[in-house]
């Protein structure tokens, strides 16, 4: 994390948007959302201006979903926040900032999927309208999308670290389906791409269903098995079969594999997180702790 050297209110986005887009100035803001990345201030009911606040990585993120969002957003079958107005770098603002359409709903860590059935299939609808082959310069992954053993010794470290916190009980089961994983055939196929941050607080629901996808700050290319994890981190139990049963081509044993790897990573990933959040630690987030633990606990009875 990054010191936050400026902070940023209603009227600082206010100014901003007056200086660099005059004609979106009469529009109230409020905020919106305090994400990982950026913060999200609603501009209007339409639009939101997106800051990076605490990453130094942010800035380029930024970048990324202005230059590929709108080429890909028509081919979605779900909303997505798409990049309208670029945001340069100020004397107010030393940072770049996007202003993008607003998309309603609730992030799945506070409010999580429930319709077995339609959101499983919602899921599925969505990933074979994005996983496409990527152009030749598409963005690479932050180590997302490439081979799981690159992401070993992380993936150890966190093991280590939840398990003398005493955050998981069955160590054995959660290294078991890595290792696994980690043995599956890599793979062969052409680089697809990929949201690569499909975790509960980047979906949106609504009564219950998938009603938007967000933050898209990870898109890059790759192998589907990253986002195929997803249907053990975000839908409700005994869903992801319903999930793997509608996208299309069926995924082969080797890529469930994979992304049954990735799905107890970023499972581990969240459990941690979420404990940090609890104890009030800088970069803890206490809800991402209950989704987390739930997806564990699929992944260690194999539960489809």
């Amino acid at each position: 994390m990054t010191d936050v050297e400026i902070e940023i209110t209603a009227e600082l986005v206010g100014d901003l948007v007056r200086d660099q887009h005059p004609d979106l100035a009469d529009r109230p803001i409020r905020l919106g959302a305090r994400g990982w990345d950026n913060q999200l201030w609603r501009l209007g009911d339409d639009l939101a201006v997106r800051l990076p606040w605490a990453t130094g990585s942010a800035d380029a993120l930024l970048r990324k979903e202005f230059t590929w969002l709108p080429a890909l957003a028509p081919r979605l079958p779900l909303p997505i926040p798409v990049p309208q107005r670029f945001g340069e770098p100020s004397g107010r603002f030393p940072r770049p900032w996007l202003v993008t359409t607003w998309v309603p709903g609730t992030p799945a860590d506070r409010a999580p999927l429930t319709r077995t059935s339609d959101a499983a299939a919602s899921l599925a609808t969505f990933l074979m309208a994005l996983h496409r082959p990527a152009p030749g310069d598409a963005p690479a992954g932050r180590n997302r999308g490439g081979p799981l053993a690159d992401h070993a010794v992380q993936f150890a470290a966190g093991l280590t670290a939840a398990t003398e916190r005493e955050l998981i009980h069955d160590p054995d089961a959660v290294r078991a389906v890595w290792e696994d994983a980690v043995t599956a055939p890599a793979w062969t196929g052409p680089a697809l791409w990929l949201h690569a941050d499909l975790h509960p607080a980047n979906v949106l629901t609504a009564d219950g269903g998938l009603c938007g996808v967000v933050d898209f700050g990870d898109l890059c290319a790759g192998d589907p098995a990253y986002d195929l994890a997803a249907g053990w981190l975000l839908l409700p139990d005994h869903a992801a079969g319903h999930f793997f049963a509608a996208y299309q081509p069926t995924p082969d044993t080797a890529t469930l594999r994979r992304a049954r790897g990735w799905a107890m990573a970023r499972a581990l990933g969240g459990i941690l997180i979420g404990d940090a959040g609890v104890h009030g630690h800088p970069g803890g987030k206490s809800t991402w702790g209950p989704p987390a633990h739930a997806a564990l606990r699929r992944l260690t009875t194999t539960q489809r």
